[in-house]
């Protein structure tokens, strides 16, 4: 039974502090109803007066995803410029339905507050000299948070806004999409029919809409074979339900991919907020011994990773929160060869998931990346919600429309004014697709992007480039990934790294090449569930550009042990400094040396701990400091080799 918005909480999820500059600021923030806001801004400076914003529709888009869920867009351009290097508080206040008062943060979401504060606050930083960063954040992985991790740094840095961070780069996999514990599915289920998110149709799929598909027997574990019994899906069943072991890296579990807009807009909440927790209550389904026993484990890690919601969600609301998709936010391998998007893209039911969660992504992180970049799109969004069917659910040809549009649609990548400049790239949607062999892993980037990103980096003396997927890789890897490739079979490795497509490889390398192009990159990376950090120069060039390859990963995922400890051995053995090998790589115009991690044994580069990435930099845009923040607590530098 559908509640009423009375016996629910005013705000669902939020505030995420999203892009925020001395002249605009933007947040994300859930509601369970059309909320009346006034932001409030309080700078500690006494010359500088509070500024209050009553954020009706210009300010801030209200959008029903739901009987009682509602997103709250707020885009606010501050004509009183903000200053840098102060503490800048915030209050959001809801006016109550029924009484002529109003509610602040403190009230409505105490779980946000540092013990002394009565308000959120964050500090703008006049140079990105100091960021956090992470990506692989997979809520059921036996680990703990990085994000409470991040946390408490910010708790223990608030009082001295040189030590805040300027930011928190989110650099890929916030949600897996494709990979969601029972636990979790249950949960998004019933948070479904507690706050009504609007159902849709579903085509090419043994049920017609999303109501069935919540009540089928094999909903659970076994998505799988909702799809019709034809041979031309078998393909299909083994690209996103098919549990593939994959050797080298981790074996994948799709049997609960998330398929309606409905679950990926529950999984984002239940993901980012302890609120909706509050709300439902889970109960195990119907299922048989084995996928009981993991139900249960699964639940037991799912109860730990609810009780650290408050700390990761304190921690977006008081610093600014930039995002980018990464394949688990959409699916597994998305896009990795021409022929993957030939049986994707070619399938209604399998065009609809990946839209669904492209969608998804658009509401709960790509906008707050760059609002203006999304304005041709709304027309379209506003009708999905609108224009519903007599039952309440989303109209299909209108769904259909904007997922079409959605696919073609190529500005996800974007920049932040900062200094360094902060260059956010794209290396999902705009790939270079090998024209001879369908099935060999496309280039990251096409040659059109390619060419911007070189515009872009023009005449800058230094520059910060987030690349979900390291631009510099464990060669060791990146070798075994290439003959997996040769033997056809790239998925099973998950061959997608930049040096593996000849033409981008060379076009990225020539980028660094170039004369006019920065002196210092900083390149900030993830996917791989382990962290390491190279220092890089171009052979043959005086005063060539220097380059810092650091990843950080899994916020809460990590890369098997004992395999991570052959791989790194083997790479050390075989690819070493003199090594021959090194020629025979795309690379070898590059001089790479890897940093070791501060305590590391046996000559270990690879650092495998959940936890979130802390980079420092000097006035020339260079690291001073790089470290992994553990979930143990503990603080790992990465050192360059005497």
């Amino acid at each position: 039974m559908k509640q009423s918005s009375a016996s629910l909480p005013d705000v669902l999820a939020g505030p995420i502090l999203r892009r925020a500059l001395p002249d605009r600021l933007v947040i994300w923030l859930v509601g369970s109803r059309p909320l009346d806001l006034t932001l409030t801004l309080h700078v500690d400076d006494a010359e500088s007066p509070s500024q209050r914003f009553a954020l009706d529709s210009s300010l801030c888009r209200r959008i029903p995803v739901g009987e009682h869920a509602w997103l709250h867009l707020i885009d606010v351009p501050l004509t009183a410029p903000l200053p840098y290097e102060r503490p800048i508080g915030y209050d959001l206040r809801v006016a109550e339905e029924t009484a002529d008062a109003t509610q602040g943060i403190a009230d409505w979401a105490p779980h946000l507050l540092y013990d002394d504060a009565d308000r959120p606050c964050f500090v703008l930083r006049s140079r990105f000299d100091l960021l956090l960063h992470g990506s692989c954040r997979k809520p059921h992985h036996p680990s703990e948070d990085g994000l409470v991790r991040a946390d408490e740094h910010v708790a223990a840095s608030r009082n001295s806004f040189e030590r805040m961070p300027a930011a928190l780069l989110l650099t890929g996999d916030q949600i897996y999409a494709d990979d969601v514990a029972g636990p979790m599915l249950v949960a998004i289920h019933a948070l479904i029919q507690r706050l009504g998110l609007f159902g849709e149709c579903v085509q090419g799929a043994v049920v017609e809409d999303a109501d069935s598909l919540y009540t089928h027997p094999d909903t659970y574990y076994r998505r799988e074979h909702l799809l019709p019994a034809f041979e031309a899906n078998d393909k299909l069943r083994e690209r996103f339900f098919g549990g593939v072991r994959k050797p080298v890296f981790t074996t994948s579990s799709a049997h609960n991919h998330l398929i309606t807009l409905a679950e990926v807009m529950a999984m984002y909440l239940l993901t980012w907020s302890p609120t909706p927790w509050s709300l439902i209550e889970i109960k195990r389904p119907a299922l048989d011994d084995s996928l009981a026993e993991t139900f249960d484990a699964e639940a037991s890690i799912i109860a730990a990773f609810r009780e650290g919601l408050p700390l990761a969600a304190r921690v977006m609301a008081h610093l600014p929160t930039l995002m980018i998709f990464d394949d688990h936010d959409i699916t597994d391998d998305w896009n990795l060869s021409a022929a993957w998007e030939e049986t994707a893209y070619g399938h209604p039911f399998s065009r609809r998931i990946i839209g669904n969660a492209l969608l998804g992504y658009l509401l709960c992180q790509g906008w707050g990346n760059d609002p203006d970049a999304f304005r041709s799109l709304w027309p379209t969004l506003t009708a999905l919600f609108e224009q519903r069917d007599l039952e309440g659910r989303l109209d299909c040809r209108t769904q259909d429309a904007l997922i079409e549009r959605l696919h073609d649609f190529d500005h996800w990548h974007y920049q932040l004014p900062s200094t360094p400049p902060l260059v956010v790239l794209d290396t999902r949607t705009q790939r270079w697709r090998s024209e001879r062999h369908r099935h060999h892993p496309s280039g990251l980037m096409d040659w059109e992007a390619l060419s911007e990103l070189q515009q872009t980096l023009l005449g800058q003396h230094s520059v910060i480039i987030v690349s979900p997927a390291p631009m510099f890789g464990v060669k060791l890897i990146e070798g075994i990934q290439r003959l997996f490739t040769l033997a056809g079979k790239p998925l099973l490795v998950d061959a997608e790294n930049w040096m593996a497509h000849r033409g981008a490889a060379s076009v990225m390398l020539n980028i660094f090449r170039h004369t006019r192009t920065p002196g210092n990159y900083v390149i900030l990376s993830g996917d791989v569930h382990y962290s390491f950090v190279y220092d890089i120069e171009v052979r043959h060039r005086q005063r060539g550009p220097r380059l810092w390859q650091i990843t950080s990963s899994g916020l809460k995922n990590e890369f098997p042990t004992r395999l991570l400890d052959v791989l790194d051995r083997l790479n050390r053995w075989l690819y070493a400094p003199a090594s021959p090998l090194n020629w025979f790589t795309k690379r070898r115009p590059m001089h790479i040396r890897p940093r070791y991690p501060q305590g590391a044994s046996h000559g270990e580069r690879l650092w495998n701990q959940a936890g979130i990435g802390l980079v420092t930099l000097d006035a020339q845009g260079r690291p001073a400091s790089i470290a992994q923040l553990g979930v143990d607590g503990s603080t790992t530098y990465f050192l360059e080799d005497d």
